[in-house]
């Protein structure tokens, strides 16, 4: 039997995804990708994420605000709550804290994920967990908000091990992209050796992160296979083995969404 694969973190509603959808999925089945989770960014864009999970059912949804976002509508923890609420909606997020793309004053990037980790135990659904340059203070909130309530994912994870292992030690799981096969990821490939296997999950990112050989292309589903590979490589084991402990994890962590058979 070929191996099936998840994809734990997509944006199946941006360009130019959504607008080649059914080839999209189609090229995924044709790699033996058969689940994927459609990540919310703005409550904006939110309806077409529900849509998409509501139309396939290979398709799951999050509902939340991406830390950069600043145009859209501030949710807060209610709100939050109601939209996940709904059967095909099994996260929290994507959350977290960006310092990268912004500057000045941030403290409303952390309420904002205090709103969400609110939820996310309110609701009993996990967060998915964006940090990029605030690994400090994401892990003090998730802390400080006990986060580890509800668990979750740190998703496209580029940290070190040390980080890694404080978000394992809150009981979350630690999700890799397209950047592990990069030329210069070595430090997290070493990182990607060390997570438990039954903490593991791989992810594309997409339209982003495209791994290697399509690295500067639009990513899609379907290239979760080539994380799988270069993980299973790294971890010395088969690939086979790879996806059932990445999609059994899958899964388990996000007990809401039920696999679809055959």
């Amino acid at each position: 039997m070929p191996p099936s694969f998840v994809d734990s973190h997509c944006h199946l509603n941006f360009e130019p995804l959504q607008q080649n959808i059914d080839r999209v999925l189609g090229n995924a089945r044709a790699r033996g990708v058969d689940h994927m989770l459609c990540v919310s960014v703005t409550l904006e864009s939110f309806p077409e994420v529900l849509a998409l999970a509501e139309q396939h059912p290979s398709i799951y949804a999050s509902v939340g605000v991406h830390p950069n976002e600043r145009t859209g509508r501030e949710p807060d923890a209610a709100e939050l709550v109601r939209l996940a609420a709904h059967p095909r909606v099994v996260a929290i997020g994507e959350t977290g804290l960006d310092y990268y793309r912004s500057e000045g004053d941030l403290e409303w990037q952390r309420e904002r994920f205090r709103q969400h980790i609110h939820a996310a135990r309110r609701v009993g659904k996990p967060l998915i967990i964006h940090t990029r340059e605030a690994a400090d203070d994401t892990l003090r909130i998730m802390r400080e908000e006990q986060a580890g309530e509800a668990g979750g994912v740190m998703h496209c994870f580029t940290e070190s091990w040390e980080v890694a292992k404080a978000a394992l030690d809150l009981g979350f799981y630690i999700s890799f992209s397209g950047i592990v096969t990069f030329r210069t990821a070595d430090a997290l490939r070493e990182v990607a050796k060390r997570v438990p296997a039954d903490r593991l999950l791989i992810e594309t990112d997409s339209p982003y992160l495209a791994p290697v050989p399509h690295r500067g292309k639009p990513n899609e589903p379907a290239f979760v296979a080539y994380v799988a590979d270069c993980v299973a490589d790294l971890r010395q084991v088969e690939l086979q083995q790879l996806a059932e402990f990445t999609s059994t994890n899958f899964f388990r962590l996000f007990s809401a969404a039920h696999p679809v058979t055959a």
